[in-house]
């Protein structure tokens, strides 16, 4: 019993930088580009919409790559993308868009919305529990992610997705099907509720009549969607837990080791399509939630995005090379 309570408190804890931790439910197939968000005060309706963003247009105007920027699910590691988007911001590597998975689609919306990594490392670190908490015990789950919907959008001054000042694509997994949805249109924060909806923990995120959970059961490290889109140089941030690190004595630890090696069977296929893999060591904690350390796993992030800094850097000028000698 005193598990179970310490298990719950750190979820909610972390309900702001959850991420898939879940058995892959069917093979993953592409699908189309849409959205499907449901009503809100601030947004418009719910609508299916194809992507409307000509990266090809973009590409041949200022005659340069299009950068996407991919970030993957992983929980509380999630603290590491902001580290990574530190560097890269430094360097002046700025995607032309972004795709994120559950905690990805999380920090990809504060940054997307035009914050800075360091905007981003405060809201991070100074997160408390009742910002984001709402215990709601059912059949389906104990965690409702309303009010991790409300935080993002008010962290996020209420922009849909379609006004993100980086285009914004986030993915969740429709549940009943097991399909993959590519958000892009209406309520980012209802996106992301979608996105980071952890199954048998979350409750569901209702859009439109359809039930939606966490995006990584599908797609932990979304790099395909970035091709699809028209990436021509793609990053992605690989934060799942390896699993020679998991501690396996204990329940909790076997969980995690599960989940550990089928996600990481689950991205390999798609991280081969990536351009570059930054993978920064982040050793297993205590278990998914383990906030104690935000700092250090922003920090783990920072260091390994700057050990592939010169391999990013020459696959953008191979990229504008061959874009140049394709132009005459």
């Amino acid at each position: 019993m005193l598990l179970m309570k310490n298990w719950i408190l750190s979820a909610t804890c972390l309900t702001l930088l959850t991420a898939c931790q879940s058995i892959p439910h069917s093979v993953t197939q592409p699908v189309p580009l849409i959205t499907n968000l449901v009503n809100d005060v601030t947004t418009e309706q719910a609508q299916v919409r194809p992507n409307l963003i000509d990266f090809e247009k973009i590409k041949q105007q200022q005659h340069r790559p299009v950068v996407a920027l991919v970030l993957g699910s992983g929980g509380a590691r999630g603290y590491a993308h902001i580290g990574a988007i530190q560097v890269l911001e430094e360097h002046g590597i700025r995607p032309d868009f972004i795709v994120g998975t559950s905690a990805g689609s999380i920090v990809g919306a504060l940054y997307a919305s035009g914050k800075t990594p360091e905007q981003i490392r405060e809201i991070a670190l100074n997160m408390k529990v009742q910002d984001v908490r709402e215990i709601t015990l059912r059949k389906n789950g104990f965690l409702d992610g309303a009010k991790v919907e409300h935080f993002i959008n008010d962290q996020i001054g209420n922009l849909p997705l379609e006004k993100m000042k980086i285009p914004l694509f986030v993915v969740a997994t429709e549940l009943k099907q097991g399909k993959k949805v590519v958000f892009n249109y209406g309520n980012t924060g209802q996106a992301v509720r979608a996105s980071s909806a952890i199954p048998s923990m979350f409750i569901p995120a209702m859009i439109q009549n359809k039930e939606y959970v966490d995006g990584g059961l599908v797609s932990p490290v979304p790099v395909d969607v970035a091709r699809q889109l028209g990436a021509d140089v793609v990053i992605a941030v690989d934060i799942l837990a390896q699993p020679q690190y998991t501690e396996t004595a204990n329940m909790w630890g076997l969980f995690n080791q599960n989940i550990n090696i089928m996600q990481q069977q689950l991205s390999h296929a798609e991280l081969r399509h990536a351009d570059i893999v930054i993978q920064p060591d982040l050793r297993e904690k205590a278990h998914i939630f383990d906030v104690t350390e935000r700092d250090q796993t922003r920090l783990a992030g920072v260091y390994a995005t700057q050990a592939k800094l010169a391999d990013i850097q020459q696959v953008i000028q191979e990229k504008e090379q061959q874009l140049l000698v394709a132009s005459h």
